[in-house]
């Protein structure tokens, strides 16, 4: 009967991790998203293959599209979902982060800036006002709330992400 119970109290503390390792993914999952609104104003998958400005399509994802747009009176070659230079494409593939401009790519582009901004541990724990505040992603992502470019305020932000997880959590 001892025996029995450390098998159970052992399966319970499995379950509790798998728990916590699912939340850390979904919230991470739930922020991409909310980066991909703020940059876009949009919901669909369609935003991974835009070019600077919106206007434009690429469909050649083994690489960086690598095109200089004019839009708003400014010209840029950031693309994707999370609006990437080619210059930190490229730095991000020299490091071995990635290898083409896949979404499951730049999903892991914006994974490996949000690590390197500071904000990783805090998305992870759902905490998502302190990971816009505190860390660097305001510099990465200039329409999260508070950044020179946003239009979304904070509450706006904490509601889709909140809209997000359950989504998620609901798959």
């Amino acid at each position: 009967m001892e025996q029995h119970k450390d098998i159970s109290k052992e399966s319970g503390e499995v379950k509790s991790s798998e728990i916590k390792a699912k939340t850390k993914g979904i919230n991470i999952k739930a922020f991409l998203k909310l980066i991909r609104y703020a940059e876009h104003h949009r919901d669909d998958d369609g935003v991974y293959y835009l070019l600077f400005g919106g206007k434009q399509k690429f469909t050649d994802t083994r690489k960086h599209p690598n095109m200089r747009i004019r839009a708003w009176g400014t010209s840029s070659d950031v693309a994707g979902a999370y609006q990437i230079k080619y210059i930190s494409w490229s730095e991000a593939k020299k490091r071995g982060i990635l290898f083409d401009f896949t979404p499951a790519s730049q999903d892991k582009y914006a994974i490996w800036r949000l690590k390197t901004r500071g904000a990783l541990e805090f998305i992870e724990a759902g905490e998502i006002e302190k990971a816009i505040s505190k860390s660097q992603l305001r510099k990465e992502w200039t329409s999260l709330p508070g950044a020179k470019e946003s239009n979304m305020r904070m509450s706006e932000a904490i509601e889709r992400f909140a809209k997000y997880r359950k989504e998620l959590w609901s798959h």
